[in-house]
Parts: C-alpha cells; structure tokens; sequence
C-alpha cells in the first residue's frame, strides 16, 4: 500500500478525539493530547491523519532545526542563517518506544570529536519536530526520563541539552500527542498532569457503525488514492478552518466573567496546581476560535474542562480516570448563581444599610441570622451538605458529589504505631457473608493511602527492565566501572579509562606535541547501574484457614499496598489464588497495577489448602513469562498460613508437597518472599518450614507495612 494517509474527516465517531486534535492544532499553548483507549480504536490512525491538515512551513533553507524565517531563533545552533527559506510540509515526528536520551534530544557527534577534534552537535528527534507533530505511541511504556525531557520540552517550547561536553539551547515547539492502552500500564499522575488534554476511545458497540468501520478502511486498503480523494473536500475544509482558527486565536477575548467561571469549576473538581486552570483557558479559547467566535462563552468553557479535568481528577493509582458530565453541569450552574446576572459577588464587601431586607427571602434576617452561602458563611457548607436537592461536587468531595446526613462517613479512628490496616466493613466483610466461596473483602483504597508497604528487592544486579525496584546495569545510573566493550554513544565513554589504554602507545604512534593520538581499541565504555523493574508474582492462600473476616481484610488491604508499592516501581504484577481444589491464575503478568487491584477485589475465598498447587502454577506462570520478557527478574510474595491440607496426588502428604513445590522456585533461582498469616495464640510455624524450602525470608503482615509519619504523629 501506498504512504497516503488515511482521511481525518473518514474517521468514524471519535468525535472528541477529533477535536482534541484540532484544538491542539489550533493552540499549541495547549500542552498536547493523550489519547487512552483500547487495542484497535484507530488512535493512531487519526493521529497520523491530522498532521496531513497541517499548513505547509516556510522555514530558512539549509537550517536543520527549522526556523521561521520570519522570526528566525536568535540562538539556533545553525546561526547565523546565510538567508534564503523553502517550504516543505509540517512534518510527523515519531518517538520509538525504545528510543535512547541521545536520539531525543541529541548528542555530541562521537566521530567528529575523536578525529577532527571538533564539538558537533548532531539534532535529535525534538528538533525534528519543531513547528510540525511528535507522536508517541505507547506513551506509557516509554522510559520515564525519556517522559520527562520530552513533556519538558513541550512545556516551554524549548529543548537544553547539557551533555557529553556539549550545552545547546534550540526550540521545540510542536503539537505533543500520545496514545496509550491503559491495560499495559499507567503514566505516573505527575507525568499525566502535564498533556493538556486527555481523551478516552473505545470502539463503537452499535453494529452500523461497526459495519461503518470495516467499511471505509477496506475501501481505503482496496484504493488508498481514490478512497483520499473522495474525502480530499472535506479535509481540505478541516484544514481552511484551522488556518483561520489559527489567524483568530490571538484576537479571541477571554473575559474576567468566563476566566472566573473556570477557577469556579477548577476549585469545584478540587485539582491540584494551577495548570488545570490555565489549559482549561487556552483550550477556551481555542475552541471559540475554532467555531468562528470573538470571545470565550460559557460552552467553550464546558468543552474545554470536559477534555482537560479528567486525568486531573485521579487522588490514587486506582482511581479510575473520568469525569461525570452530571458533576459538570452542576458545577458550571453553581458557576452561574456566583457569577450572577452583574457578575461575582464579592465575599468580603459588608451589606449595605440602606439596601430593605426581602421579606420573601428567608435567608435575608435583619436580625442577624445565619449568613447566605453565597456570601461564604461560616455555615455555608453544613447546610449545603444538608440539602439532599444538591448533589454537585464540592472541593472536599472531589467531584463525587455533596452527601448529605444519610451518606455522610465518619472519619477512621487513628491507628495505633503497627496496627494492620483493615478494610471498611462493607455487606460481605460480615461474618454470615463469609461462608465458603464469598468474595473476599478488599482493603478501601482512601484507607491504604496512609500507608508505605515495606520495600523487597530481588539479589545480584539485573539487566536493567525500566523500573526503580532492583539494582540493574542500566544506560542511565551512576558509572560504576569502565568496560573493554565498545561505547555505543558518546554518553557510553569512559573518558579515564580510555585515555589511560592510549597513553602507554603515545610514542610508538608517534606523538611529538600536545593531544593525544587514539584509535578505536583504545575506547573504553563505562558501565552503569540503576534500578530495574520485576515482574511481582503474588501468590495468595484463599483457603477456609484464611476466610476469618478481619485476617482476609488485613491480608488484602497489605496486598493493595503492596500494589500501590510496584506501581510506583514501575514493576509487573500478575495474581496466583488457590483455594478448594486447585489454583488459578487470577492476572497474567501485566503492568496494569488498577487491574490487578479490580481482580483482588473478585477473588473468592474459602475451602481447603492446595499450598503446593499454588506454588507449581507460580512456577509455571514465570517460565512462559521468562520467555516473553527475560530481562525482567522475577519476586514471588507469597501469602499464606502454610497449612497446607491438599496433596499434589492421591495419599501424598500436602505439607511435604508444599515444600518440594517451594523448592523448585529456589533451583529456578527465583527470590521469594513469605508472608506468615498465621494468627493466634497458638502457632503452628508451617509458613516458615515452605519458606525455609524456598531459601525465603519470612516476615508477618504485620510487619509488612510501615505508618507514614502522618499516621505516627496522629497515633
């Protein structure tokens, strides 16, 4: 097939993915796009589609970074530019997932160093980019400080590179998109907080549109030029009207009004920092120019937060992200009762004497009665929440909604220093709900967030999987020794090292002056160590012995912990359960930590102790995993009371089985972690003889996480 790129306007649906684009498009100011969704919901296809909408550049001929040569850069790397411009086409820049920090932002030219002896600067991706579209597929699995330089750049329209000897400052401006399926995995909040706007696709259920679909893109397949030109009109109006959007953003007028209701919904939602505010303003008011409109209204206002305050709204990693149009709609009325017909009502301003009481008003009391909540009384907000005719969110709630009387939570009492976390008591934690085969109690997320689950790590130095768990050769720690190998970049040198193979042949090469004379055996590579991710394999009893309410709760409140610890560490985490009569593999392996923490909470529970069974799926579960990702070390935490009471085969004994099961793991070289949760006066110790198997250490879940100093103070 040929490079012709799929039509923009024959997409189908994806409206608010359409837009978002074009908003972007419209005012770069934006901050970008990022398009969560799952597998085959045509993200990139529409990404592609819109850089072909794009208007032609002119740019200064023979300049690598692109510069306008109406307002060229004054301190590209290329000045002085010798004149002249030429026009190409705003080019699509796509950033591999396995790129390197060198072919992102660029790097010192390690050839031209060594023989001419010269510090050139070879660009990078960012530079590629500049004035067109970067687009990153799988954002989410992209290294994070590859994340973080890029995000940088896109923020202030400008990319530094300080390295290899080399410092050069460049713009980078250009329409950040990238796409993400949230099954793989989740961006850190700080890193989601910096794309302007998020959208989220899923493919259409209805079959006409389906039928739609396969439609247009066999067509397409079929004749990639004359499926294109028969959408030729109507791309060629998206790209009129956003060069015309374009040319009005700038007139587009924000009032003090509309700016006031965006703080209004912004307070409202409760989102941290102000970034939130101003890309909810500059998508305001690019979406007026896009509609064709001299100033910002009220709809603008709700396209905008609808795009920009969802990903915003996320207090936890499992937290789905989203945001409830019935929230917004009450929010932006809210909005319009402060404003008022003559604009917001100032707080602070003292009732004027003169001005009668209403006598239809029954909060205006000459007097002296309970201030108006408009005016921000004391008691404003006890008599909202009181009020069940009121239901929008408020910035304690979180957009979830005033609750009144009946749903109101008293807070949790303070927990005493090495307490177990417990899960609020919901219908099925109670004991007539606990028989065999009940669904297990999963820990409250709200009540886990004071708490740091303890930190295992895996022996010996890995091979550097992206993470912050365990120690790894990686292309980004610290140097730790110089290698014979030869440097890949110039970031890889070990300048000592080198310069130490090559003094003792100075004379021989005949050297007579200062410098020095190298050749390539001499180029030694430094190698580095970080931190590396794991694949997490928990392996959780659910057996009878293990049903008793409150133990169930502690059990899986430490395990969300230990969840909420390996999404931070950017590991893999896959679930083994056994119970009754076997055991089951819950979660395949996955570095979607939310869906791990869905599946805790529809494990079920009771029965008899398959220990062994257990143990053998794990192992089996890390050898197909092993062939898959082998750069990625594996740790099994492994959660149970040992008492194990099913054998592997007819007449055999299961606790035996248990730790020949424990000791496979151990000849596989995999690290285990034991988590007795045997309580009790009396104590039987089986966890520690399946531990003792396994060459594990053993801790109790009470040791298994540590208070925050938040919960120290308070207990």
């Amino acid at each position: 097939m040929s490079g012709t790129a799929f039509p923009f306007s024959a997409v189908v649906g994806h409206d608010d993915l359409r837009l978002a684009l074009v908003l972007n498009a419209v005012h770069p100011g934006v901050g970008g796009v990022l398009v969560r969704g799952e597998k085959g919901t045509a993200k990139s296809t529409a990404v592609r589609a819109l850089a072909a909408l794009l208007p032609a550049l002119d740019v200064v001929a023979g300049c690598r970074f692109g510069c306008d040569p109406a307002a060229p850069d004054p301190s590209c790397p290329d000045a002085p530019h010798a004149g002249g411009s030429t026009t190409r086409p705003a080019r699509l820049v796509e950033l591999p997932v396995g790129t390197t920090e060198d072919r992102l932002v660029g790097s010192l030219d390690l050839e031209k160093a060594l023989s001419e002896g010269t510090r050139a600067y070879q660009p990078g991706l960012l530079a590629d980019a500049h004035r067109g579209v970067l687009y990153v597929d799988e954002v989410n699995l992209l290294h994070d400080h590859l994340v973080d330089l890029l995000l940088d750049a896109a923020a202030m329209g400008r990319a530094h590179v300080e390295r290899d000897g080399v410092s050069v400052s460049h713009a980078a401006r250009f329409l950040l998109v990238g796409t993400m399926n949230p099954e793989e995995g989740e961006l850190r909040p700080q890193l989601l907080d910096r794309f302007g706007l998020t959208v989220e696709v899923r493919a259409a259920r209805e079959v006409d549109t389906r039928v739609e679909v396969v439609r247009r893109r066999m067509a397409f397949e079929a004749d990639p030029a004359g499926f294109a030109g028969t959408w030729a009109a109507a791309d060629a109006e998206v790209a009129e009207r956003i060069v015309a959007a374009r040319d009005r953003v700038e007139a587009v007028r924000l009032s003090d009004r509309e700016l006031r209701r965006i703080a209004f919904v912004c307070a409202r939602f409760d989102v941290d920092g102000m970034r939130a505010d101003l890309v909810i303003a500059r998508t305001a008011v690019a979406h007026a120019a896009w509609r064709g409109a001299d100033a910002v209204a009220e709809d603008d206002v709700r396209v905008a937060a609808r795009l920009a305050l969802p990903h915003r709204r996320r207090r936890d990693p499992f937290d789905e992200p989203g945001i409830d149009e019935k929230d917004l709609d009450e929010a932006l009325r809210d909005a319009e009762e402060d404003l008022g017909p003559e604009g917001p009502t100032d707080p602070t301003d003292p009732p004027n004497p003169t001005d009668p009481p209403d006598p239809t008003d029954p909060d205006d009391d000459p007097g002296g009665g309970a201030p108006d909540e408009a005016d921000g009384g004391p008691d404003a907000e006890s008599r909202a929440g009181a009020d069940p005719t009121r239901s929008g969110p408020t910035p304690s709630s979180g957009g979830a909604g005033r609750a009144g009387p009946e749903s109101h939570t008293p807070p949790a009492p303070p927990r005493e220093p090495g307490e177990a976390v417990e899960a609020v008591e919901a219908p099925q934690d109670r004991p007539e709900a606990m028989g065999a085969g009940s669904a297990m109690p999963v820990g409250a997320p709200a009540r886990l967030s004071r708490v740091a689950a303890r930190r295992f790590t895996v022996p010996g130095v890995g091979d550097g999987a992206p993470g912050r768990r365990s120690r790894a050769r990686t292309d980004t720690g610290r140097v730790v020794r110089p290698s014979d190998a030869t440097p890949r970049r110039a970031a890889d040198l070990h300048l000592p090292a080198t310069i130490a193979a090559a003094a003792p042949f100075q004379h021989e090469r005949g050297r007579r002056g200062p410098g020095l004379l190298l050749q390539r055996a001499d180029m030694r590579a430094a190698l580095r160590e970080g931190r590396e991710g794991n694949l997490v394999l928990f392996v959780v009893d659910a057996s009878g012995s293990m049903a008793a309410r409150k133990r169930m709760a502690t059990v899986s409140g430490a395990v969300l912990a230990l969840l909420r610890d390996a999404y931070q560490r950017r590991d893999k985490v896959g679930l083994v359960t056994f119970r009754s009569a076997g055991a089951e593999l819950v979660l395949p392996p996955t570095t979607s930590v939310p869906t791990a923490q869905v599946r805790m909470a529809a494990m079920r529970t009771g029965g008899r102790t398959p220990l062994a069974d257990g143990l053998l799926l794990a192992r089996r579960t890390l050898a197909a995993e092993r062939v898959r990702d082998p750069r990625r070390r594996p740790l099994v935490v492994l959660l149970t009371d040992g008492r194990a009471t099913v054998a592997t085969r007819p007449g055999g004994d299961p606790v035996a089985d248990a730790r020949r099961a424990a000791g496979l793991l151990a000849a596989d070289g995999v690290h285990t972690v034991v988590v007795d949760c045997e309580s009790g006066f009396v104590k039987l110790g089986l966890a520690g003889q399946v531990a003792a198997a396994a060459g594990a250490p053993v801790i109790t879940v009470d040791e298994l996480t540590v208070a925050d100093l938040t919960s120290a103070v308070s207990a």
